[in-house]
């Protein structure tokens, strides 16, 4: 009997194909638009997510940061003055005492100078001086070495550099054991940072997202040749400014010790520094955790948006079948005068609903994951589509069409033969 009443219902709508096709249009949108919203909003999200990730779960992270002017008391750009601010080498020092067993705390400074080898040439290059305890913290991948605690201590000219500007600079060329001008000093290579691992919770922390475009120096040897003061030339002025320390990152063995230590760091800084906001206190696993909340709250409010075309095209549904019901209300009466039940009726007319959500479902499932495709291929956006966004529109698509059916086949059953029969 089900399948008599499906092929029954599949020669019902091909009777009127036009209708059917533009009837299927609604729930295809509807299913397609929450598939591609869904996929949209879980690749942004997870590119943000891995942003934070790669600042390390289990890190600690302070900057400094340029105060902001006060009216009583405003920074001054002369280019004579120089402005002092930011972490110092006596907050490293209180870091290391404050640190328990097992904590790994990595200072940073960065300048910014010129790279020549041959006649290539990079203008502002990004320096990092730091130490030899970098990469266990960043999990960096090494072709070659980092530099050593030996290196740092006898402020060695060496330097590693990152992938890609090692590429720009030495083109073909293997870079190790090669010799870089970086500023006024020659500096032999040692090192290429490769690209970070997929799936690491460790990476770049240090202002930037790819550390393949950073050089890495003994921060012994940044001191020394390069000083702490800096000049910075912004539109129409130039400043000098004193930073002893651009960043210092503090790895902890146990993520459970993150937050409280946490505020402990705000409160020693806040009183070593007089309350002055020159440095800012990063903590990525709160950023994570929020972060994660947020997703899951925009993907609920992505979904719900979307849902309403699928709400949209249960209406067609429901609309058509009305109309389909007032057209066959003579063959209705025909059906119940031979002997049909209202069961009957009632099954005939949501098979045709069914099988027109079903296809429509099908269909949208197809644009859907074409469609975020399509949004990665032109416009360079990642997307990510997950089974559970594809079960999850599919099967609201399949429910709508039955639930916006319910009413025209009670309709549908619930007249008198007689009086169907007399229709006209």
């Amino acid at each position: 009997m089900l399948f008599a009443t499906f092929n029954l219902a599949i020669r019902n709508l091909l009777l009127h194909k036009l209708r059917s096709v533009l009837t299927l249009l609604g729930t295809i949108l509807g299913v397609a638009s929450v598939i591609a919203m869904l996929s949209i909003g879980e690749g942004s999200k997870q590119e943000a997510l891995e942003q934070i990730r790669r600042l390390g779960a289990a890190n600690v992270i302070v900057r400094s940061v340029k105060p902001q002017p006060s009216n009583d008391a405003p920074l001054s750009t002369s280019s004579s003055a120089v402005l002092a601010y930011g972490l110092t080498y006596a907050d490293l020092r209180m870091f290391e005492e404050f640190t328990q067993e097992g904590c790994t705390v990595v200072p940073a400074v960065i300048h910014k100078k010129n790279l020549q080898h041959g006649k290539r040439h990079v203008t502002s290059a990004r320096i990092v001086g730091t130490t030899a305890a970098l990469p266990q913290v960043k999990e960096m991948q090494i072709h070659g070495r980092f530099f050593n605690s030996t290196d740092v201590e006898m402020s060695t000219n060496v330097v590693v550099l990152g992938h890609r500007v090692a590429n720009e600079i030495f083109g073909f060329e293997d870079p190790l054991g090669q010799s870089l001008l970086v500023g006024d000093d020659a500096y032999r290579v040692i090192g290429i940072v490769g690209t970070l691992q997929s799936g690491t919770s460790k990476a770049l922390s240090i202002q930037t997202d790819d550390q393949n475009n950073d050089l890495y120096i003994p921060i012994s040897s940044a001191q020394n040749r390069m000083g702490i003061v800096q000049r910075l030339v912004e539109t129409g002025s130039r400043q000098y400014v004193r930073i002893e320390l651009s960043e210092i990152t503090i790895e902890f063995p146990n993520q459970t010790q993150i937050r409280p230590f946490a505020s402990i760091i705000r409160t020693m800084l806040s009183q070593s520094h007089s309350g002055k906001k020159d440095y800012e206190v990063q903590v990525p696993l709160e950023l994570l955790n929020q972060a994660e909340r947020e997703k899951r709250l925009w993907n609920l409010v992505l979904g719900s948006i979307a849902s309403i075309s699928l709400l949209v095209g249960g209406i067609g549904i429901m609309n058509i079948m009305l109309a389909t019901v007032t057209e066959r209300t003579r063959e209705i009466g025909i059906r119940r005068a031979i002997g049909a039940k209202r069961r009957h009726i009632i099954v005939q007319f949501l098979m045709e609903t069914t099988v027109l959500s079903t296809s429509g479902g099908i269909l949208g499932v197809v644009v859907g994951v074409l469609l975020p495709m399509v949004f990665t291929l032109i416009l360079g956006i990642k997307t990510s589509t997950s089974l559970a966004s594809i079960f999850i529109a599919f099967g609201i698509s399949v429910a709508i069409g039955i639930v916006f059916g319910v009413y025209p086949a009670y309709k549908a059953a619930s007249m008198n033969p007689i009086e169907a029969l007399r229709h006209q």
